[in-house]
């Protein structure tokens, strides 16, 4: 890539973040009531995220390989454990992936 398509790139992926964010304080402004419909789906979409990103670690996993799939399975414990500890997905997800990250990369090498 040149020098101005990187340019234009990195001005685009700007733009696009930028009014993602502002078109919620346009479509739901602070004065008015926000729909039923998008109130259900800041109730139902963490958890239907949290069941994808399940689905998504496990794929992949072939227990009759070389480690048969301990990084994941121990990880996702770890990240069941701190979900019904804390309660809190944030961190559930940010330790489970970090430990993940250290097990593939450092422990089951």
């Amino acid at each position: 890539m040149t020098l101005n398509e990187q340019l234009l790139t990195i001005a685009t992926a700007i733009v696009a973040v930028q009014l993602c964010r502002w078109v919620a304080f346009w479509a739901f402004p602070v004065h008015k009531r926000v729909p039923d419909f998008v109130q259900y789906l800041g109730k139902a979409l963490p958890s239907a995220v949290f069941g994808l990103l399940v689905v998504y670690c496990y794929k992949n996993v072939d227990i009759f390989g070389q480690h048969h799939g301990m990084a994941e399975f121990i990880a996702g414990a770890v990240v069941v454990g701190l979900h019904l500890w804390r309660k809190n997905m944030f961190i559930s997800i940010g330790v489970g992936t970090i430990l993940y990250m250290i097990l593939v990369q450092r422990v089951f090498v």
